[in-house]
């Protein structure tokens, strides 16, 4: 029995997506864990097939304990509540805390194997965000002492994420910048959130053996750095061309706190950019490549999202 979380998250919808709608696994064999309420509008696609939605949340180990049962394997999606990591989070306090109580109730109950998202940054690593990531990886490989396995999915930077890296440019086709700052540029191997849904999905319904104990990243080889995301930008616009300007760490922090965002949101993201520079997300694992080619698929360009998100 497979448990899969995060099912309303945009990578764990994606996977239990496909999962549903190319069969690769049989609803009686499928538990859906969530934070929302299993009687929700939401799942009525799961209600018609009949399948176990369980609630399921980090902060309450004995639900986690619960909506795990019988289940053998765990597909863990991290959880989106960054600010438990802001401020240099000492370990345990950090997101990985909610990793471990899901990891520690999956285990109490009886699973075996534990997929876990983590992200296509280095190990170890400059970027802040991969900090929680890299704890929860340590300790689900302390695990194997307890003939715990494990697979780790370090997940591509999300084509659909690209205003994040380019200056909070959520302003998409009402922005007004024509001068996007940076504290630091390097090339980025974006995937698309519903190529990384089917490969992931077909890795966690794999034969067991094909992927135990590894460590994967889940990213398309072609890249493209903030500068040639700025040429898209400009390209989808059809206007005044966008450029990206790469200033010190501190201007960069400044000036998006006085754009009204948070400070220790923003000095959490900062150390990004240097990761970018030290080439972290450049990827070289062709698994995701493979796997769509096999199903006849090829990844989704950068250029498309950039342009269906501007237009």
């Amino acid at each position: 029995m497979l448990a899969v979380t995060s099912p309303t998250g945009k990578l764990g919808g994606a996977v239990l997506d496909a999962l549903l709608t190319h069969t690769l696994v049989s609803p009686s064999e499928l538990v859906v864990c969530t934070s929302s309420s299993p009687t929700s509008p939401k799942f009525s696609r799961l209600h018609s097939a009949s399948i176990p939605i369980r609630h399921a949340d980090f902060d309450n180990p004995t639900s986690l304990s619960t909506a795990f049962t019988n289940c053998t394997k765990l597909f863990l999606v991290s959880t989106p509540r960054v600010t438990m990591d802001f401020n240099n989070a000492p370990l345990w306090s950090g997101r990985e805390a909610h990793h471990r109580a899901a990891i520690d109730a999956a285990v109490s109950a009886g699973v075996k194997h534990i997929y876990y998202t983590s992200l296509a940054f280095g190990r170890p690593s400059k970027a802040a965000v991969m900090r929680a990531h890299i704890r929860t990886e340590d300790y689900l490989e302390s695990l194997s002492a307890r003939d715990i396995t494990y697979t780790v999915i370090r997940e591509g930077l999300y084509n659909e994420t690209w205003p994040l890296y380019f200056g909070y440019y959520f302003g998409l086709k009402d922005e007004q910048r024509t001068e996007v700052l940076v504290c630091g540029d390097g090339e980025i191997s974006w995937t698309a959130i519903e190529d990384l849904g089917f490969v992931t999905a077909k890795i966690i319904t794999a034969p067991l053996e094909q992927w135990r104990n590894k460590t994967l990243y889940l990213s398309q080889a072609r890249t493209a750095s903030l500068k040639d995301i700025a040429d898209m930008v400009s390209k989808a616009r059809g206007e005044e061309e966008v450029k990206v300007k790469v200033v010190g760490r501190k201007e960069y922090e400044d000036f998006y706190v006085g754009m009204g965002t948070e400070r220790d949101a923003v000095e959490w993201w900062s150390s990004t950019y240097e990761a970018l520079e030290d080439g972290e997300c450049e990827i070289r694992d062709q698994t995701l490549e493979s796997i769509l080619k096999e199903a006849g698929r090829s990844p989704k360009a950068i250029e498309d999202t950039v342009r269906e998100m501007m237009t």
